[in-house]
């Protein structure tokens, strides 16, 4: 079985007690499927993680549903309906806010309100979220080299760019994300370096780090200049996140939870997955639930305020959605045809403000902020990177803005 959706009937993944060795989740390709529809709900259960505290008092988020299930688009497979995608979209969760009011909210897969779902490449998005009060602040400059916090990465390919052009992908260093079933790739060796995977047999004699800092230290070869171009790379964000924490003196789970989590009122504690050194992955191993990531979507569409709060800096706001939006590449177009990348976050259309948080398997909030609308979608394809079900989620979201009355 190589997956199963919401419609079919769920394989017994971890039940029982002991489960019987068949359905036990495989260290190896907990994120694979058939695993991943379990596995992306119950991280702590085999991985360590850190907490990111939330506050006693969660803020209001009113509701106004409106019936959208039966809203029609063109999907990559046909004509189809909101429901019927869902469904065959291996969703977990499916939640729309317009101006600030949950208009749909739908949980599948044994998923619930208080469930928190792995973020993978949204922890980007949130992670850089945080990091824009210590800019703010002045702790943090963009336009420095990142060696000014880092010292230590003056020997790496790192040395000469700058904290921005980290934030946008644009720095020169080689770090292999092309092909995430490569178990000695780049990426694949970051799996092991942050605890989420054995070293696979038949490997032993490559160098396998031992954190995230020593894997960093590792990537001393350039392959562009400094600035000339985009591609995408998770190591970067855990460049900006290192910063974070030497600025600070404090690990990026407080960082988050005083300067994010805590401000915008979260109603449920997040986690994050951590290496050996006790560092969280902020590329990738953010765990959260769907209304809190709708919090965060929420936050960014009214201008960073929540309530009577400035949580996020409007000028970094303003940034994300109209600023200079840098580079992209003709891979990343496939999907976004005229889109762009800044700030750790996508750039939907560069014409317009909408901007995007993605993550493998897929992850997506996307903020509208023309229509006044969120969209958050957690869930557990059976595939890394889908062109196609990338597009299907837009053109749901276009086909629901339209028939709420929120055309472009």
């Amino acid at each position: 079985m190589k997956s199963y959706i919401n419609s079919q009937t769920a394989p017994p993944i971890m039940q029982g007690s002991p489960p019987p060795p068949e359905w036990r989740l495989p260290f190896l390709d907990w994120d694979r499927p058939p695993w991943n529809r379990w596995a992306f709900q119950h991280v702590r259960e085999f991985l360590p993680t850190a907490p990111v505290a939330c506050p006693a008092h969660p803020s209001d988020m009113p509701q106004a549903y409106e019936t959208i299930e039966d809203v029609p688009f063109e999907a990559s497979y046909g004509k189809t309906t909101v429901a019927d995608w869902i469904d065959r979209d291996y969703t977990d969760g499916f939640l729309v806010m317009r101006d600030g009011r949950i208009v749909h909210e739908s949980y599948w897969n044994g998923m619930t309100p208080g469930t928190v779902h792995l973020a993978q490449s949204v922890s980007k998005s949130v992670t850089s979220t945080a990091a824009a009060s210590l800019i703010q602040e002045g702790l943090l400059d963009p336009g420095a080299p990142v060696t000014d916090p880092l010292p230590e990465l003056a020997k790496t390919a790192w040395a000469g760019a700058s904290l921005q052009q980290v934030m946008d992908m644009t720095s020169g260093t080689k770090f292999d994300e092309s092909d995430y079933a490569n178990r000695a790739s780049d990426i694949g060796k970051m799996d092991v370096a942050a605890g989420w995977k054995p070293i696979p047999d038949g490997y032993e004699e490559e160098h396998w780090p031992s954190c995230i800092h020593d894997q960093m230290l590792t990537l001393t070869e350039r392959n562009a200049e400094h600035g000339e171009r985009f591609v995408y790379r998770s190591m970067e964000t855990d460049v900006l996140a290192h910063a974070m924490e030497r600025v600070t003196g404090q690990r990026l789970p407080q960082i988050v939870s005083e300067r994010l989590w805590k401000p915008m009122g979260a109603g449920t504690e997040a986690c994050f997955t951590v290496d050996a050194s006790g560092y969280a992955l902020s590329c990738g191993g953010f765990n959260a639930s769907l209304r809190d990531f709708a919090r965060m979507g929420q936050a960014y569409l009214d201008d960073g305020r929540v309530g009577d709060r400035q949580v996020i800096p409007k000028a970094w706001v303003e940034d994300v959605r109209s600023g200079d939006h840098g580079l992209f590449n003709d891979i990343s177009r496939e999907a976004l045809p005229n889109g762009r990348y800044r700030n750790q976050f996508w750039i939907e259309d560069a014409d317009r403000m909408g901007h995007l948080s993605l993550g493998v398997f897929g992850q997506f909030i996307y903020v509208s902020p023309e229509r006044g609308m969120v969209f958050v979608k957690l869930s557990t394809w059976p595939d890394f990177l889908d062109v196609e079900r990338k597009r299907d989620f837009l053109a749901a979201c276009h086909a629901i803005a339209q028939a709420l009355g929120r055309d472009l």
